[in-house]
């Protein structure tokens, strides 16, 4: 499916990717492509999915992230980037809430087995 990359109606070097890193070549240095061709293919699309849609998929999320880092940065300690900044901002989807705290509930689980493992094998 991916062997499909000339789609007609769509012209690359109009499409200055704004979203995105730019390499100054003309072309954009994709940063979550590997990650992603596997996301999809976890939630049901092909192996090896179109290059177009994971391209635009990709632009999604860099946006997202250059948005919520930029929300993040203007409040709170100004120029700085913290997590209760990131959970304020998100606050209001149960969604991405609720996975949020699951995620830094798991992250303090690992830190406190990482040190029991650590005093264990080295002592204290």
């Amino acid at each position: 499916m991916a062997d499909e990359e000339d789609e007609t109606g769509y012209d690359e070097e109009m499409d200055d990717g704004s979203g995105g890193v730019d390499c100054g070549h003309g072309k954009r240095k994709r940063l979550f492509s590997k990650e992603l061709r596997c996301m999809m293919y976890g939630f049901g699309d092909d192996q090896n999915p179109y290059t177009e849609s994971v391209d635009i998929l990709e632009d999604l999320v860099i946006e997202f992230v250059t948005e919520m880092t930029h929300k993040a940065m203007s409040i709170g300690r100004q120029g700085r980037v913290q997590v209760e900044d990131i959970v304020f901002l998100i606050r209001k989807d149960p969604r991405k809430f609720a996975r949020v705290k699951d995620l830094l509930t798991m992250n303090e689980e690992l830190k406190r087995a990482r040190k029991a493992f650590d005093e264990a094998n080295y002592g204290s």
